[in-house]
């Protein structure tokens, strides 16, 4: 009776984000219940793993007492303090020192939002009014890459290159603009490196001169494209796009709401790729998706820009909840959890699912299997030599996700038939293994799935 209450209840009022209204409404809810470690529970009872830490952004795990303890005595000391003002409170001044130490280079400075949307849209103002403070406004043109994946917001979803973020909502802007990904499975050139970079190389300098070299603001990427379908660039990908634009005057803006905390391996993912962007985006594992918080992070030399060209006069651009403190008392416990041993654990264990997963690569459907860290894809094909995509017939993205929760396992599946991973980083071996099994259990069952048969046989 409960549980169709509130079914009925969802279906009735709550709007679902980035769903199908009325698929959403025939299909109706499943409702998670409580959680620990890597595993949650639905209504009923059933035990699953998650393999995709929520929303790539429960890092940590669940049920972490000195998270939940940091946010109860934080509710209990101060639940709310503003930045305005003058005003402040010490989780947040510690969260924004803790985390400029250790970030890459001179990215010093930290804005504080709610999301990785947000953290988005503020680099987009900021870059905006360091070019003004430079005198250099005409540098107002913007270029993201193809797949990528930078928040639904006004602004960010122009960024973002994927088609559902845009149809319906005349985004991109005039001044958004786009280069081809470095996609390996699927590049025109080959999935040779050296040949995947230098063409991406290219392509960026061919849309430099194309807009006019003297206009282009920023250039924003993710060290892996997450929501295109975990799309890992080749070595040296990351720190050539990112000399090119400084050689070129042009900022280069991380997008790390995906990749940092822990996913990839170390805290940020830019440290790992050796390059120390003008500014960093990040959400998600920056609290274990526990309580909303994003961080934008910003270099010395833009700071400074900024600040003496305005002078006494404020920065026109903040949020209510900048810097709550609940959100950083959650954020510093979080900090201290990945540096005590999530991180080594996380290395550890991404390790075992990168190597697992490539042990599915023999199976008939399986085309590529990519990913870094605990952060992973497979992508499959109904041809491994022509790489054709699986069947539209045969509803991939649902069909996919409701086999592997059949299977007791929560993915990410993309309309295109890839599987998406990002296991919590407190995952044991036997909770990897697991993946692994009820991974290989989705391939078996989409192998057998009538519109799949069909188009092999055909």
């Amino acid at each position: 009776m409960l549980s169709n209450s509130l079914s009925e209840l969802d279906r009735a009022h709550w709007v679902h984000p980035v769903a199908s209204l009325r698929g959403h409404e025939a299909a109706g809810v499943r409702v998670l219940t409580s959680a620990k470690g890597a595993h949650v529970t639905e209504m009923g009872g059933r035990d699953l793993i998650d393999g995709f830490s929520g929303l790539w952004c429960v890092n940590a795990g669940y049920g972490q007492r000195s998270l939940i303890d940091a946010a109860s005595e934080q509710i209990e000391t101060l639940a709310y303090a503003t930045g305005y003002f003058g005003l402040g409170s010490e989780p947040a001044i510690r969260l924004a020192a803790k985390l400029a130490e250790r970030a890459p280079g001179d990215l010093s400075h930290v804005f504080f939002t709610m999301g990785g949307s947000d953290a988005v849209d503020s680099t987009i103002r900021y870059i905006q009014l360091y070019q003004h403070a430079k005198g250099t406004p005409e540098r107002d043109q913007f270029i993201s890459v193809e797949h990528g994946y930078h928040g639904s917001s006004s602004l960010g979803a122009g960024l973002t290159a994927l088609p559902a973020f845009h149809s319906g909502f005349q985004v991109p802007h005039r001044w958004q603009h786009k280069i081809p990904s470095h996609y390996a499975y699927r590049n025109p050139v080959g999935d040779d490196p050296q040949t995947i970079i230098a063409n991406s190389v290219a392509e960026l300098r061919a849309k430099v001169a194309e807009i006019g070299a003297e206009r282009i603001a920023a250039f924003y990427v993710e060290p892996i494209q997450g929501s295109g379908g975990v799309l890992v660039p080749p070595p040296g990908w990351m720190k050539a796009m990112c000399d090119t634009c400084h050689e070129l005057g042009i900022l280069f803006i991380a997008d790390e709401v995906i990749t940092g905390f822990g996913r990839t391996g170390p805290l940020f993912a830019s440290s790992e790729d050796g390059i120390t962007p003008d500014f960093i985006t990040t959400a998600k594992g920056l609290t274990s998706g526990y309580v909303p918080m994003g961080a934008v992070f910003v270099s010395d030399r833009i700071y400074q820009t900024i600040a003496e060209a305005l002078g006494e006069q404020a920065v026109g651009h903040g949020f209510t909840y900048s810097g709550h403190p609940v959100s950083a008392a959650v954020g510093l416990a979080a900090l201290d959890l990945y540096e005590g041993e999530l991180l080594e654990n996380g290395r550890r264990m991404g390790e075992r699912l990168q190597q697992g997963l490539q042990g599915l690569a023999d199976h008939p459907l399986v085309g590529d299997v990519r990913g870094r860290g605990m952060l992973a894809a497979v992508e499959l094909v109904m041809d491994k030599v022509a790489k054709t995509p699986l069947p539209a017939a045969s509803a991939p993205s649902q069909r996919l996700f409701d086999r592997a929760w059949e299977a007791g396992l929560v993915i990410r599946a993309f309309a295109n038939g890839v599987l998406g991973f990002a296991p919590p980083l407190c995952c044991t071996e036997t909770e990897i293994d697991q993946i692994l099994d009820r991974t290989r259990t989705v391939l078996d069952r989409t192998l057998d799935d009538p519109e799949v048969r069909a188009e092999m046989k055909g």
